[in-house]
């Protein structure tokens, strides 16, 4: 483990000293910019995803348990969170460009590790450290892309490239995981990352330049520590809900543990000359209203994949295959959403199209809630999936956008990673509570009816939560972005 950590801090590093020998001076081209982070993002969002179909080969494959499954996807998802503040800050003291490709290689390194595992300990170990390059990674795709994209039209056009990829990459990942599986073994599925991150690593090495807005100020480590240990500790207890229920010790102590590690978090950011997240940020109206909503909206949103993946599999009977191409349309509509609103957020406002984006993603959820199970593929899939990935894509642009605009540049990694972090949390808390309300509604059965119960009523309490969510928006977003002091 260790060799691999020190291995993933090295190489980038040196081909970052070669790249400088070797590179003409000069900002390289926007368009290159966009798409080296776009790239980043892209791999960090499809890994949460695309080990879903390739779960059941996993098993077989290493002689995984139930519990053994459900940590192939926290162990990622758990790192991922936990260490995205930290990952954040580090970009905003030590380099942007030093973390991006820190945190690439990480990513990289592990994902071979994984794909390679022959003991399902080894697989575990490998997916918590992709989540922890992801964690590294993440934040600096959007504070190199906004750092290099001037403030304006040209900037939010940017983001919304990124946000569409970004779902592009989480929309893929049912697809793209069903063809490996299928085709290749499960072992792809994160064998793939190897060649794809290779390339963007060496590109982004040479092509991008080193931004740094840091003072010399020290890494905030008691806060980051807190805040690492917090936001896991409390992932961790989310993951245990659907396994072992609200109620149960195994849920509760880890819960509770959190709230108090984060709470101690606070509590040292009040006092530390130097703190990881200045505690003034939250009092910022476009900081803390966008980062709710995007928390809201990812709490409903990121489950439209889960549940509409198992009805289709579980109740119609499609191959992992034909599951991923089923929701090909709704890919399609996260990225046509996410390149219409940049358009759109010029003349009507970025408040404006958040709302706009939820209230069409409203009338999806409810749509899916009617579905049963004979559903026919144009009404059960089809349309309600586009109508949902439509108004996730119209959203997540403007939200991003007013969190981020106006950024102060040594705070510009911390608020990206906020971002971040506000959206994975929110996905992995709606996951835990919707999943546990299927579970619930369907009461153990397996039959296709109980089960479509189930997954109907997470579509409608998810058409709650985005409902309350436009009301937050139109009532507490800014109509404009406000810079930050």
């Amino acid at each position: 483990m260790t060799p691999m950590l020190e291995s993933a801090d090295a190489a980038p590093a040196r081909i970052s000293r070669l790249s400088a020998r070797l590179r003409p001076r000069g900002a390289p081209p926007m368009w290159l910019v966009v798409a080296l982070t776009c790239a980043g993002q892209f791999l960090v969002v499809l890994d949460v995803s695309v080990v879903n179909v390739a779960l059941p080969s996993m098993r077989t494959g290493l002689g995984l348990g139930e519990q053994g499954l459900q940590w192939v996807v926290n162990a990622y998802a758990i790192a991922f969170a936990g260490f995205m503040l930290l990952g954040g800050r580090a970009g905003d003291l030590y380099g942007r460009k030093r973390m991006f490709l820190v945190g690439l290689g990480l990513f990289t390194l592990a994902s071979a590790a994984g794909g390679l595992a022959q003991d399902d300990w080894k697989l575990l170990v490998a997916r918590a450290v992709q989540g922890l390059g992801a964690a590294v990674l993440a934040p600096s795709t959007l504070t190199i892309l906004t750092a290099s994209v001037p403030e304006g039209a040209a900037r939010a056009r940017a983001i919304g490239t990124w946000t569409a990829v970004g779902a592009g990459g989480g929309a893929a990942g049912g697809l793209v995981g069903g063809l490996l599986v299928e085709t290749l073994s499960w072992r792809w599925v994160l064998l793939i990352n190897v060649p794809v991150g290779a390339v963007v690593l060496c590109a982004a090495a040479y092509f991008l330049t080193e931004g740094r807005a840091g003072d010399g100020r020290r890494l905030d480590l008691p806060g980051a520590l807190l805040v690492t240990a917090g936001l896991g500790t409390l992932a961790y207890g989310i993951s245990q809900t659907e396994a072992a229920g609200w109620t149960a010790p195994a849920t509760l102590l880890p819960l509770l543990a959190g709230l108090v590690l984060l709470g101690a978090f606070l509590a040292v950011e009040a006092r530390t000359a130097s703190p990881l997240m200045p505690l003034g940020l939250l009092r910022v109206r476009s900081v803390s209203s966008a980062n709710v909503s995007m928390f809201l909206c990812g709490s409903a949103m990121f489950c439209m994949w889960f549940f509409m993946t198992l009805y289709v599999q579980n109740v119609l009977g499609y191959t992992p295959l034909e599951a991923g191409l089923a929701l090909v349309p709704s890919s399609l509509a996260v990225i046509l959403g996410s390149k219409l609103a940049p358009r759109l957020m010029r003349p009507v406002g970025p408040r404006n199209v958040a709302a706009l984006g939820t209230l069409v993603a409203v009338a999806g959820f409810a749509w899916q809630s009617t579905m049963t199970a004979d559903g026919s593929y144009a009404t059960a899939i089809l349309f309600p999936g586009i109508l949902m990935m439509l108004g996730a894509g119209l959203a997540a642009t403007p939200l991003a956008s007013l969190a981020t605009s106006g950024t102060a540049p040594e705070e510009a990694g911390l608020v990206s990673g906020l971002v971040n972090t506000s959206r994975t949390m929110g996905g992995s808390l709606g996951l835990a509570v919707l999943s546990t309300l299927a579970a619930s509604e369907s009461a153990g059965s397996a039959s296709p009816q109980a089960l479509t119960e189930g997954y109907a009523l997470a579509f409608r309490v998810g058409t709650v939560v985005l409902a309350a969510g436009v009301v937050l928006m139109w009532v507490w977003l800014p109509r404009r972005a406000v810079p930050l002091p």
